[in-house]
């Protein structure tokens, strides 16, 4: 089932993050987290400009939405001091969402920053 919390989640992941649609932040999350979910957002389409995420799991407990998600991209500019190597990159991460009145106030997330900063490595032998 599909909730307003699950709803909220998806469309910030897939709205936000895969089309990079910064407009949407201010509806999605609360006013404190603006700043921070935008630089991130920049940080990684800059980085992979076609980014886009696959929401592989949503689960929900009270307020809280989990998410399992998965994420390609061409690493097309530079990403966390890696110059461009033009390769493909998978990686997958997970979040707990906290969802009040209609809005992510709390992210608590984890990705495999080092496995996906490993592919572009590799790709620059």
């Amino acid at each position: 089932m599909i909730t307003a919390e699950k709803q909220i989640v998806r469309r910030a992941m897939e709205e936000v993050f895969s089309n990079g649609r910064m407009e949407a932040i201010p509806e999605l999350y609360a006013p404190g987290a603006h700043d921070s979910v935008r630089k991130l957002v920049e940080m990684l389409r800059g980085g992979f400009p076609d980014l886009s995420i696959t929401i592989e799991h949503l689960i929900q407990e009270e307020a809280k939405v989990a998410c399992r998600w998965s994420a390609t991209g061409t690493h097309q500019g530079w990403f966390q001091g890696v110059p461009p190597t033009g390769a493909r990159a998978t990686w997958t991460g997970t979040g707990l969402y906290g969802v009040v009145d209609g809005r992510i106030v709390a992210v608590y997330s984890n990705w495999d920053l080092y496995g996906l900063l490993g592919q572009l490595r590799a790709s620059m032998r």
